[in-house]
């Protein structure tokens, strides 16, 4: 082919890939100077000003505490603790990826003594005011920008939650340090723990006097919390309790803080009295004195390296007749006098064990919320990136084309940016409802806990993907940190509950409410099923552009969708107990229709919020963030000229972004190369 014949056929390829035969109309590029190399434009002078006030987006977007989430910011970027390092004339907060396991761990317990001493933990444990959970939420949010293994985030599932093992604490470095030294064990004595272990334990544990960590999972038992084989009895003629780890199995595994630094443990245990056995239940052990060494007839193993998170020391504990005193026993929901007999006010084991677990559902909160955060770090990245890299060129001598010019570029990022929007509005609502929960919507946050949790976490995953493609090989960098976000965070569809289980507990819980409706022949009401008591939706054979926008449309298809699953899944189920099988082995053979009920429920709590929040705002922003709910490739053009200051929203300094997220061609020159070592 000749020289003159390969550029047309270029052109025409490219031409058809900028102009597809979409209703929409590609923007042409802005033109630059020629020059005989590249330059850096910064694209906060060439985008087209926005149309909305970025700061009032952004109070849309945070909803609360936006001043602490701001003073966090500067507390951690004035400190060399977490490394900042200059590159192309800009100062960025990252992690130091040439450290070593033991060098996280160590750097870990210094970041969170400096921020200890500077304020940032005061009333963790011992304010439970509304004011004080949110200010715990907004800098478990906030925490999560800096990440290396070593440090990452507030997550508040560890600070004010029980969560465990692999589970939370090796999910936010130094957060999730913190989490497992203090807050992890802090939070469980919150919750599993009455006014003796509240008078003792809660400002030792928030003042890092002791450092505790949080003991449920097992070699052999994750999920299944019944299942664990630890087993305690108690000796009522010395009035203690001794804790054993009967067999390899019954190892406590992923203990965040365990392998180095914890003093303390919540040790999750069969509680066996006089023969019979009682179930799970918590107690506070000690592990290690002030020194650091580990006490008798306990063993602690280190985990190792992981794939992420490797400033945590998660660790495996065994027990060997260990005693503690009787009063160690967490006793919120059931207690055990000296003499020895079991008191409980709750007879039913079922509804006992229910209310024992009841408190992990703010762990799940505090993972959905982080994960968008962290999906927002990857868009704000990627997005940036792609306004100031160029590509190609539609003909000779003409300025390449900007990445986000090009339409495919837009199709993979702007809807992930639009459902970043809506799942945050998601997650504001799950904050709302739990930090004002009652015991009437303890079932409502579960629920939703679990749906958001495995559904914002999967997006999570999906997003720093899908940005770490869009940033080319420059994604590889660990210095631009799309791709070291994705291992760090992959965990998060595990702890906590892994998000296919999760899943099936939604479904679970709308599968009974049907049936509790249908027996007691009353309405449907709770967990947003009230249109089951509707006519079903009708939707018109031809959709227009105007229906499509229309938020009734969207809600009656989201309704139908789940209401045409939830039947199903109700056939299904009875089908299988009609063959003889027991209501949990039809559950199990149903599971394909069990996790796309529990996936359409996620989503129609996720639009629902989104236009709720839609509703609420007197002017036009949000509906500049609608694009996952409307015509997508039109609206990813309409959604162009308003990607800097829809990223910029987020509120996401600088400093804790990456090098291609600005000046690329600086960051990468031979000065700046002499930096980096």
């Amino acid at each position: 082919m000749a020289s003159s014949d390969r550029v047309t056929f270029r052109t025409q390829i490219l031409n058809r890939h900028l102009r597809p035969s979409h209703s929409h109309t590609f923007s042409p590029p802005v033109s630059v100077s020629s020059s005989p190399c590249l330059s850096y434009i910064p694209p906060d002078l060439t985008e087209p000003a926005s149309s909305f006030d970025t700061k009032e987006m952004r109070a849309l977007l945070d909803a609360h505490n936006i001043q602490d989430r701001d003073w966090l910011f500067n507390l951690m970027i004035q400190s060399n603790l977490f490394n900042p390092k200059l590159r192309g004339h800009r100062v960025f907060v990252c992690p130091d990826y040439n450290q070593s396991m033991e060098q996280q761990r160590e750097i870990n317990m210094r970041r969170i003594e400096y921020l200890l001493d500077r304020g940032v933990f005061k009333g963790w444990l011992t304010d439970s005011s509304e004011e004080s959970e949110l200010r715990k939420v907004a800098f478990n949010e906030r925490g999560v920008v800096h990440l290396d293994g070593a440090c990452v985030g507030f997550s508040l599932n560890l600070l004010v939650s029980p969560c465990d093992g692999l589970k939370i604490r090796s999910s936010y470095p130094h957060s999730s340090k913190r989490q497992v030294l203090l807050d992890f064990r802090g939070g469980a004595i919150q919750f599993f723990g009455t006014k003796r272990h509240h008078d003792k334990w809660l400002k030792v544990t928030e003042d890092l006097g002791i450092k505790g960590c949080f003991s449920m999972t097992e070699l052999g038992h994750g999920s299944n919390v019944r299942g664990i084989e630890t087993v305690t009895t108690y000796d009522p003629h010395t009035g203690e309790f001794v804790i054993n780890t009967p067999c390899e199995s019954a190892q406590k595994y992923w203990i965040g803080g365990a392998a180095k630094h914890a003093t303390h443990t919540i040790v999750f245990s069969q509680l066996k009295i006089e023969g019979k056995d009682q179930g799970v239940h918590a107690f506070i052990v000690p592990i290690r004195d002030s020194d650091g060494n580990v006490y008798p007839n306990i063993r602690i193993a280190d985990c190792g390296h992981k794939i992420g998170l490797n400033g945590v020391d998660n660790g495996r504990i065994w027990f060997d007749n260990v005693h503690i005193p009787r009063e160690n026993l967490l006793n919120s929901v059931a207690d055990v006098s000296p003499d020895g007999q079991y008191l409980s006010a709750i007879k039913d084991p079922d509804q006992r064990f229910a209310a024992f677990l009841a408190p992990l559902t703010s762990g799940r909160v505090m993972i959905a919320v982080t994960a968008i955060y962290i999906s927002k770090i990857g868009l704000a990245i990627a997005i940036r990136y792609a306004l100031s890299r160029r590509a190609f060129s539609l003909t000779p001598n003409e300025p390449e084309v900007l990445l986000l010019d090009y339409p495919s570029h837009q199709r993979r990022l702007f809807p992930l940016l639009a459902k970043t929007y809506a799942m945050t509005f998601a997650g504001n609502h799950l904050k709302s409802v739990y930090v004002k929960r009652t015991p009437e919507t303890n079932k409502i946050i579960h629920v939703l806990s679990s749906g958001l949790k495995a559904t914002l976490t999967w997006h999570n995953m999906r997003t720093l993907q899908e940005c770490r493609e869009a940033c080319g090989g420059q994604g590889l960098k660990t210095e631009n940190r799309v791709g070291n976000l994705k291992a760090e965070f992959d965990v998060q569809s595990t702890f906590e509950g892994d998000n296919n289980v999760l899943m099936q507990q939604v479904s679970k819980a709308l599968l009974g409410e049907y049936l509790a409706a249908r027996k007691q022949s009353r309405a449907f009401k709770g967990l947003w099923l009230e249109h089951m008591n509707e006519p079903s939706p009708v939707i018109l054979p031809q959709l227009t552009s105007s229906s499509l926008r229309s938020s009734q449309f969207q809600t009656d298809i989201f309704f139908l969708r789940e209401r045409d699953l939830l039947n199903r899944f109700v056939a299904e189920v009875a089908a299988h107990q009609k063959q003889g099988r027991s209501k949990e082995h039809a559950f199990v053979l149903g599971h394909l229709l069990a996790e796309d009920l529990g996936r359409a429920f996620a989503d129609k709590a996720i639009l629902l919020t989104f236009i709720e929040a839609e509703a609420n705002v007197s002017t036009g922003p949000l509906k500049n963030a609608a694009a996952a709910r409307e015509e997508v490739m039109k609206l990813c053009s309409e959604l162009r000229p308003h990607a800097l200051a829809l990223v910029s929203s987020f509120g996401i300094p600088g400093a804790f972004l990456s090098p291609i997220a600005f000046d690329w061609i600086e960051a990468n020159s031979w000065p700046s190369s002499q930096q980096v070592p």
